[in-house]
């Protein structure tokens, strides 16, 4: 729930949040009457679910176990961005506190994950910059790749291949998009996954 929301406004609703799931809605139906019986969720029937502040702080605690333990795999083992979140979705359930906190400092305490994704900090504060997606940029607009999504491995070593990064400089032209001044075709759907930074590195201010 908290991912849904984490890159655009729109609140989630229980049949998005099915499909998400690949369950029946009947699933999510119930799942969501025990969140919000736990004061986890708010909802009311057939309208959007909203996490409450616990539920926020819950879920920002599972971000940071999730989004460290990628970045340690990828520092310290090796791993490419397109290998990490099964990995990471195995490990934060297992490991404990305190050898979170010993990757936390052995990793100097980073704010990002490989994806551009935010690390919480302990304290459950989330820095993140004013974003656009790219598909959403217009013609003329510059910025830093600030985060490329990671449910499509396949578009991820896509984007590698053609040194498409976090950190990456794109620009939107009328015809596609330019990579550090030079002229790139993107795979189909990659618009979809990677968001540029919105600020003063690019000429659009909308």
């Amino acid at each position: 729930m908290y991912s849904h929301t984490e890159w655009q406004s729109a609140p989630i609703t229980p049949s998005v949040l099915a499909g998400k799931l690949g369950v029946a809605p009947s699933s999510v139906t119930e799942m969501v009457k025990k969140l919000a019986a736990s004061g986890l969720v708010s909802h009311v029937p057939y309208g959007a679910v909203r996490l409450t502040p616990e539920g926020e702080k819950r879920a920002l605690a599972m971000l940071r176990r999730h989004r460290l333990i990628e970045t340690w795999l990828v520092q310290e083992f090796d791993y490419a961005w397109d290998e990490v979140h099964d990995e990471a979705e195995v490990l934060e359930h297992t490991i404990s506190d305190r050898l979170l906190s010993r990757i936390d400092e052995r990793l100097g305490s980073p704010r990002f994950d490989p994806h551009g994704d935010a690390i919480p900090d302990a304290a459950g504060h989330v820095d993140r910059e004013p974003f656009v997606l790219l598909a959403d940029a217009a013609p003329g607009h510059a910025g830093r790749v600030l985060r490329v999504s990671d449910r499509d491995p396949e578009l991820l070593r896509g984007l590698e291949a053609l040194g498409v990064r976090v950190g990456s400089r794109l620009r939107v032209t009328a015809d596609g998009v330019e990579l550090e001044g030079s002229a790139l075709t993107l795979p189909a759907g990659a618009d979809q996954i990677v968001w540029v930074s919105r600020d003063a590195d690019g000429d659009d201010d909308e």
